[in-house]
């Protein structure tokens, strides 16, 4: 499979090494410096884009991507993307999920199951804290957001959010009482697991359109 890359940081390089790995081959690398090569034919030759980019810039590189022909797996947070999710045309397609780890996808099925467990147990009280690198643009996180979002019944769950050092991820929900407390935690080791998601999005993705998430290509 033919890929684009659309960010060419930290994340851009993890994702091209894992890429290289499962026998694909990256046809651009698009950074600040060089967005220029969104009118290049070896990016409209990619079968699918992976974005990693900023809140401000999310936008604009999907409809870039789009213009060319060319499907997006999004793995940027911090921008509403309700914004895109009405305007994909009709052979185009973009999975955008707040977290691409199958670790972190398996966990929102988990805290959603549990959260419908606990509406028959209003004693306990739902939380979240999530830890990040200090480069971290958003806050709290998209995927605290997320966590959140998937306890239904719950309105204004706390999140704190913590920047320190060089954290690739912290997600913790926390069910608290008087008299125990249950836990569910996400722990990264490196970002090498999102790298490896956002890869098996992209393969899940070529030849579909409209808009998916995470979810859907790990069938949770």
């Amino acid at each position: 499979m033919k890929i684009a890359l659309i960010g060419y940081g930290k994340m851009g390089h993890i994702i091209e090494d894992v890429a290289l790995s499962r026998g694909h081959q990256i046809v651009a690398r698009i950074d600040k410096d060089n967005l220029y090569d969104f009118d290049s034919p070896a990016f409209a030759d990619a079968d699918v884009a992976i974005e990693f980019t900023t809140p401000m810039t999310a936008k604009d590189n999907i409809l870039r991507s789009w213009e060319r022909g060319v499907p997006v797996v999004c793995g940027s947070t911090g921008w509403d993307v309700e914004q895109v999710k009405e305007s994909i045309p009709p052979s185009m397609g973009l999975i955008w999920t707040s977290n691409y780890s199958l670790g972190v996808n398996i966990l929102f099925a988990m805290n959603r199951r549990l959260a419908q467990i606990m509406h028959a147990y209003p004693e306990y009280t739902p939380s979240i804290v999530e830890t990040h690198h200090i480069h971290k643009l958003d806050a709290p996180s998209g995927t605290a957001k997320s966590l959140a979002e998937q306890l239904e019944g719950y309105t204004d769950v706390p999140i704190e959010s913590i920047r320190e050092g060089e954290v690739p991820g912290i997600h913790t929900v926390t069910w608290d009482s008087e008299v125990d407390t249950i836990s569910l935690t996400h722990s990264a080791k490196s970002r090498r697991g999102f790298a490896l998601g956002a890869v098996i999005a992209a393969e899940w993705l070529k030849g579909k359109t409209g808009f998916h998430t995470m979810q859907e290509v790990l069938g949770l």
